[in-house]
């Protein structure tokens, strides 16, 4: 077994869905592959072993929600990748379940909240092209439509009392908004200040429904907001260089905490009474924070942890791991923080890894609308010990560094952002780290990988391509109606626009690539479809030019299965070896 497949082995807690607390804080419920599969497990806090749930439905299980009685759970199930999430609820006294959309035609966000009364769940369905929030009867099933804005809702939460339901929702360019909607009527308003609808995300009710905390733009960062329900007013918790997002309060209603993020690495703040502490586990990336009495539980990760349940406790800052996905210690550098010239002069923010030969590999995430943090990744590390170094660019559209870098790319993807990409090589030659280069990247990186072999064709000996979408034009019309909005809203109409998307898709461009391509796709993928990339793949083979399509048909935009993930990053690892190997010896 190689090294990177015993990396890719290790299992990890999910760290892109929530976890659960049962409403008597004595058990978490959270999604976590260590059988191999994406299976729910519960951990008794205060013990140190998890035990799996079990059910009698197959498929990749996320998200669970407890009922606030505590005695069913509902989950998200993803049977085919797809992310056509069905709603499951588990009754966990007699261990029976329930698929409360069987027959949906329909895709449902993974993101639910109970009713107080647990008789109605709060969902989020494109039964009508675009999220919508609906309610839920759990006895009977059927559906009541809520509210409607056609612009995809993505994350919904009831209070405590039952009288309200916030919701965050797409707005223009990447802003997202809250609607703070009247159970009882659907009546709904945005969550606004200064007659201004905010930019804002995450909402969370205090446990006697009188504030809702949430994420918000506020200048240059994102702070942490309350919104009084009585008064209506809005009074900002935070106030810092630095995104502070995901807030959490304690049940007794004594803190309030968030994770705050500076570059690379996070940390859990909170506020008690008039003071501000902050807390972690170490260097890395904490998130999903839950406050339970003087402890949070949250999930943790690094270059040397995969993503694991960890307590902190809130009076000495010790940290516990609640979960041990890896068993041994391992030695991994962290990266160091750098930042680099473009093309215009912009700096842009980085991380590298140095390794030991002259070879680099220019690693591209996705979003674009995240950025790239001191995170668990086994083919970074596998690419440093082959010695290869590795630079990961937060290119402008990226998170975590201001809203002035995130909006840079707007109606330019493809262009300014591939330019920050390939001015990576540049910086690596004239710091004498490495004179051979590749591309990779997952995504929107897959995307603007293609974008450097088009636009920087003499810079790289190769480029893999993970779930990449190639033509703005086509992959939008192939895309849901929801991911649909995104498009238009940061690239323009595209007919009105038409002559842009054309420009900023390297489908159009593939004659002008020097180098092998390889693109890897999953036939389930609704947001990249996989025949984007097999239309790439045609049209690359009738110009002569070098190209391997590896298309996982039981797969969607995220591999769910370990057989593939291994297979397809051991084939990315061997495909980038032989580019750069190739390269030495022209």
């Amino acid at each position: 077994m190689s090294n990177l497949e015993q990396l890719l082995r290790i299992p990890s807690v999910d760290s892109s869905l929530r976890f659960s607390i049962s409403p008597d804080e004595k058990e978490i419920v959270f999604s976590w592959n260590k059988s191999g599969k994406w299976e729910l497990w519960r951990l008794e806090i205060g013990e140190l072993e998890a035990k799996e749930l079990g059910g009698e439905i197959s498929g990749s299980k996320f998200s669970p929600k407890h009922s606030p009685a505590g005695k069913r759970l509902a989950y998200a199930i993803d049977f085919d990748g797809s992310e056509s999430f069905h709603i499951i609820l588990h009754n966990l006294q007699n261990n029976s379940l329930i698929d409360l959309t069987p027959s949906s035609g329909y895709a449902q966000q993974p993101n639910f909240d109970f009713s107080p009364d647990e008789k109605t769940l709060a969902i989020l369905s494109d039964e009508n092209g675009s999220f919508a929030l609906y309610l839920l009867d759990i006895e009977t099933q059927e559906k009541k439509l809520l509210l409607d804005i056609h612009r995809p809702i993505w994350d919904v939460a009831w209070s405590p009392d039952g009288k309200y339901i916030a919701v965050e929702a797409e707005a223009k360019a990447s802003a997202r908004e809250i609607y703070i909607i009247e159970a009882e009527n659907g009546a709904a308003k945005v969550l606004s200040e200064n007659n201004e609808s905010l930019n804002a995300q995450q909402p969370a009710w205090s446990a006697d429904s009188k504030s809702l905390a949430f994420s918000c733009e506020n200048g240059e960062w994102f702070n942490i907001g309350l919104y009084a329900v009585e008064t209506e007013k809005i009074a900002w918790v935070t106030d810092s260089s630095g995104d502070d997002t995901q807030p959490t309060f304690a049940r007794s209603g004594e803190f309030i905490g968030w994770i705050h993020s500076a570059g690379s690495q996070t940390s859990f703040q909170f506020k008690r009474g008039a003071e501000f502490h902050q807390v972690k586990v170490g260097n890395g990336v904490h998130s999903f924070p839950r406050i339970v009495n003087n402890k949070v539980i949250l999930i943790y990760e690094d270059v040397n942890h995969p993503p694991d349940l960890w307590k902190i406790n809130l009076e000495n800052g010790m940290a516990l791991q609640a979960t041990k996905s890896l068993e041994e210690d391992l030695n991994f550098d962290a990266p160091q923080e750098i930042s680099y010239s473009s093309i215009d002069g912009a700096q842009v923010p980085a991380l590298l890894f140095r390794g030991q030969s002259a070879c680099a590999v220019i690693d591209i995430h996705g979003g674009p609308n995240w950025h790239v943090q001191n995170l668990w990744n086994p083919f970074v590390s596998e690419a440093l010990a082959k010695g290869w170094s590795v630079l990961q660019p937060n290119y402008r559209g990226s998170t975590g560094y201001g809203k002035k870098w995130q909006n840079a790319s707007r109606y330019d993807m493809g262009g300014v952002d591939t330019d920050d990409c390939a001015a990576g090589v540049k910086y690596l030659i004239e710091n004498k780290i490495a004179n051979q280069f590749v591309a990779t990247g997952r995504s929107h990186g897959g995307f603007l990988t293609m974008c450097c072999l088009t636009n920087y064709p003499a810079l790289f000996a190769g480029g893999s391509a993970i779930v990449p979408f190639l033509n703005w034009i086509k992959s939008h019309y192939e895309s849901r109606e929801d991911l649909q909005h995104w498009n238009i809203e940061n690239m323009g109409d595209p007919e009105m626009n038409k002559e842009l998307w054309i420009k900023r898709s390297p489908y159009f461009f593939l004659d002008k690539v020097n180098a092998p391509v390889q693109m890897i796709c999953g036939g389930n993928d609704p947001r990249c479809p996989a025949s984007d990339s097999i239309d790439a793949r045609d049209k690359l083979i009738e110009l002569g030019k070098e190209v391997e399509l590896l298309l996982y048909q039981d797969e969607g935009h995220s591999f769910l299965k370990m057989e593939n993930i291994i297979d397809s990053e051991l084939r990315r690892i061997e495909f980038l070896e032989k580019a750069l190997t190739m390269d030495d010896g022209r």
